[in-house]
């Protein structure tokens, strides 16, 4: 029987962290990270975790190789010092991108992370909106897959007059996704035709659609340097849209992706908090953000209760 439920971060997001914890009404478990002369990264945790029920949260994000080395050390030291079941909470998941082979002689990153997860002493994930649905089936441990969609979805009929609204797929990839959210709020759908010329630069070319005198939301799973949303957002112009919004899960948010969003035609980006935002908020106006810490909070506390997580989108 494990005893009680423990929350222990690493350094990617520590702000979402101290939500969730108080969310749960619990403390975060005691650690101290440091970094050598030389790089290394040196765990302790302080606080008395035996047979405990602990979930690590820590974002894959930027930098990418410090909070993955961070997570592994961090769930080794849980694991040595006879913790009951690890549970990796990853709100956002790097490498996801890299979910194949699309030239010789290329790793599938997004697999390997999920192997060097499981091998460090990982029992089960939780994770919000996987880049590819099928990373799932990279791991060998239960993953649960949340979706912030239900928070953006709550803010879009808060907020936007639906009934002239058209949610647009900026890619093929994101249309199952843009159909999913255009029939809860019963509004059409567009598609903007995107051709990648290479890593983190992509072309937006066509509208396959009706836009003309709507108002029009981009949604996507995550947005990085921001090229082909503010593409999307002026050929939706183009074409005769309105007011143009964009959404996300994941704000990356890389390069020149606040100078981008700053000097375009897009009113307003709804993202959540999965990746910290340091002074990227303050930087650009258009941003709203809204906060994961109770979806997590909530699957955290139905996971460690042994209780039905798909509830949760019902």
């Amino acid at each position: 029987m494990l005893k009680e439920m423990k929350l222990i971060t690493g350094n990617s997001n520590v702000g979402l962290a101290e939500s969730v914890a108080q969310y749960l009404d619990l403390k975060l478990v005691s650690t101290l990270i440091k970094r050598f002369g030389d790089g290394e990264i040196s765990i302790q945790v302080n606080d008395n975790v035996r047979g405990s029920d602990i979930f690590v949260i820590q974002s894959t994000c930027a930098p990418v190789n410090d909070n993955v080395m961070e997570y592994l050390l961090l769930v080794d030291a849980l694991k040595r010092a006879s913790a009951g079941r690890i549970t990796a909470v990853i709100p956002y998941y790097g490498y996801a991108r890299q979910d194949r082979k699309v030239q010789p002689r290329v790793p599938i990153s997004a697999k390997l992370l999920a192997d060097l997860i499981a091998v460090a002493g990982t029992h089960r994930v939780l994770t919000i909106d996987l880049h590819a649905g099928q990373i799932q089936g990279f791991f060998n441990i239960p993953v649960d897959h949340l979706y912030a969609i239900v928070l953006i979805l709550e803010y879009i009929k808060k907020s936007y007059p639906v009934d002239n609204l058209v949610i647009v797929a900026p890619d093929a990839g994101a249309v199952e996704r843009s159909r999913s959210v255009a029939r809860r709020l019963n509004c059409s759908m567009a598609i903007i035709d995107k051709r990648r010329e290479q890593a983190n630069e992509c072309k937006a070319e066509n509208v396959i659609g009706d836009v003309g005198g709507k108002d029009v939301l981009i949604l996507d799973d995550m947005i990085d340097t921001a090229g082909t949303t503010v593409q999307a957002a002026q050929i939706l112009k183009a074409n005769g849209a309105l007011k143009v919004y964009a959404a996300c899960t994941h704000p990356v948010l890389s390069g020149p992706a606040i100078e981008r969003i700053n000097d375009s035609v897009i009113e307003q980006v709804i993202i959540t908090n999965t990746i910290p935002l340091d002074d990227k908020k303050s930087n650009c106006k258009k941003l709203v953000v809204l906060s994961v810490a109770s979806l997590l909070g909530e699957a955290i506390k139905r996971i460690h209760d042994e209780s039905s997580i798909s509830s949760l989108f019902k």
